[in-house]
C-alpha cells in the first residue's frame, strides 16, 4: 500500500524527521490561501503514487500570488505523466503547498527489505534529487549502505558511518544520525516495505530537511496497521485492483491481451512465463488463493472481462486444497452469469480433476479445455491472435 507524499511527512515527523511547514490543498482556493499563510517563493507539489513528478510538470515553484494560483489551476485536475504512472498518467486531485528554502546541498536515504540478508538495507548517497535507479546502474559505488540487525535495529555507529561517508561537517552530521534513527524507527513501526527521502537536503543554515518522502507498506501487515488503512486513497489505484482485494483474489494488471487466472502464486508466475515463451503477453496476474470458492471464481473472471484489452482467458488450476469440480463448477456459473465474447481455455490437474473436466464438458458451453499446461498455453495464445 502506497501513501501520499503529505501523508508519509506526517508519519515521519513524529518520529523527529524535519519536514518543511506545508498544507495539502483540494481547491484553487486552498492552494492560493495556503500559500499566502506560509509566504513566498513557496513549492506547488502535486499528490500522486507515482516518482518523477518534477520532470512531469508536477512540482511548480511560486514566487508570487499570481504563480501560486496559475500552477494550482494546471496541476489540480491534470493527469500527471511520468515515468512510473505509465502513459496514461495518474490524476491529481490535490496538492502540497511547502515553504521554499535555501539549498546547500541534495541528499538521498532510503530504507528497503533485503530478503538475502534477512534485514532492511538502509542506503544513502550523495547524489541526492536523481533517480537513484539511474545512480544504481551508472555510478553503483556512489550508493552507501549498511544492514540493520532485526534483533538490534540500527545501531547509532551503522548510521554514523553513513553519515560521515556522506562527507558532511560533524554538527550536520549528527542530525543526518537523528533523521536515520527517527526514519529507521518510522519504518519498523509501521510495518513498511520502502522507504525513500529524495532530496534530504542541507540548507545554508546547516538544517537537516526531509523535503520528499516516499512510504510503501507491507500490504500483509496492515490488519495491525488500522490508521494507515485509512490513509488509502483508492483513487491512485487501479479499481480492479481495488475490486480484488476486497473479494480476497490477488490481482495485478499487465500490459498483455491473454487473462490469467490461476490458483496459487507460484502457478501464477509459471503460467505467464510459459505464456510468454508461446509468443504471448499475460494481461494480468490474477491468483484466486489454494481454497478458491465458487464465488471468488466468479468474481475473479468478472474482473478479467471487464479488461477491454484481453482477447482470450486461460485458467489454470492444480487442484489441491481447491478443487477441481468447484474450481469447474465456478466457472460455468461464472460464464452463464456474464456471458462470454472471448475463447475461454481451461486446464484442470489435480483432486478430482475428472469431474471437473466432465462438468465442463456437460455444461454445453464454449470452454476449450486443454491437456496440460503447454497445450493451454499454444491455445491461449492462438485464440488471442
Amino acid at each position: 500500500m502506497k501513501v501520499h507524499e503529505y501523508q508519509a511527512k506526517d508519519i515521519l515527523r513524529k518520529y523527529g524527521v524535519v519536514t518543511l511547514q506545508s498544507k495539502v490543498c483540494f481547491t484553487l482556493d486552498d492552494v492560493v490561501s495556503a500559500a499566502d499563510e506560509l509566504g513566498y517563493p513557496c513549492v506547488v507539489k502535486a499528490q500522486v503514487h507515482a516518482g518523477g513528478r518534477g520532470k512531469g510538470g508536477g512540482v511548480k515553484l511560486a514566487k508570487n500570488r499570481d504563480e501560486a494560483a496559475t500552477h494550482g489551476r494546471n496541476i489540480l485536475g491534470m493527469m500527471l505523466k511520468t515515468p512510473q504512472t505509465g502513459p496514461e498518467g495518474q490524476k491529481v486531485n490535490c496538492v502540497l503547498v511547502e515553504q521554499g528554502c535555501q539549498i546547500d546541498r541534495e541528499l538521498y536515504l532510503g530504507m528497503v527489505i533485503d530478503r538475502e540478508k534477512n534485514g532492511v538495507c538502509v542506503m544513502a548517497s550523495t547524489e541526492g534529487g536523481m533517480d537513484i535507479e539511474e545512480v544504481a546502474a551508472h555510478t553503483p559505488e556512489k550508493i552507501l549502505k549498511e544492514w540493520a540487525d532485526p534483533v538490534t535495529g540500527l545501531m547509532p555507529f551503522q548510521a554514523r558511518k553513513l553519515a560521515y561517508d556522506l562527507h558532511v561537517s560533524d554538527d550536520v552530521a549528527k542530525k543526518i544520525v537523528k533523521c536515520l534513527l527517527g526514519l529507521y524507527n518510522a519504518f519498523v513501526a509501521t510495518d513498511s516495505s520502502l522507504l525513500e527521502i529524495n532530496p534530504l537536503v542541507i540548507t545554508k543554515g546547516g538544517d537537516v530537511v526531509a523535503l520528499d518522502a516516499k512510504l510503501n507498506f507491507d500490504d500483509n501487515a496492515l490488519f495491525r496497521q488500522a490508521k494507515l488503512v485509512e490513509m488509502r486513497d483508492p483513487a491512485q489505484e487501479d479499481p480492479r485492483e481495488v475490486v480484488a482485494q476486497h473479494h480476497g483474489l490477488s490481482y495485478i494488471a499487465l500490459d498483455g491481451n491473454i487473462g490469467c487466472m490461476v490458483n496459487g502464486a507460484g502457478l501464477a508466475m509459471a503460467t505467464m512465463d510459459i505464456i510468454k515463451y508461446c509468443g504471448g503477453e499475460p494481461a494480468n496476474f490474477l491468483d484466486v488463493g489454494g481454497s478458491a470458492t465458487q464465488e471468488r471464481v466468479t468474481e475473479a473472471l468478472k474482473i478479467i472481462l471487464q479488461d477491454q484489452a484481453v482477447k482470450a482467458v486461460m485458467i489454470n488450476v492444480f487442484g489441491g486444497i481447491a478443487k477441481c469440480d468447484v474450481i469447474a463448477q465456478g466457472v460455468v456459473e461464472a460464464v452463464k452469469e456474464l456471458g462470454l465474447h472471448v475463447p475461454l481455455i481451461v486446464r484442470l490437474e489435480g483432486t478430482n480433476v475428472t469431474a471437473g473436466k466432465e462438468i465442463l464438458k456437460k455444461s454445453g458451453l464454449a470452454i476449450i479445455p486443454a491437456d496440460d499446461l503447454l497445450d493451454a498455453a499454444k491455445k491461449a495464445v492462438a485464440a488471442a491472435k
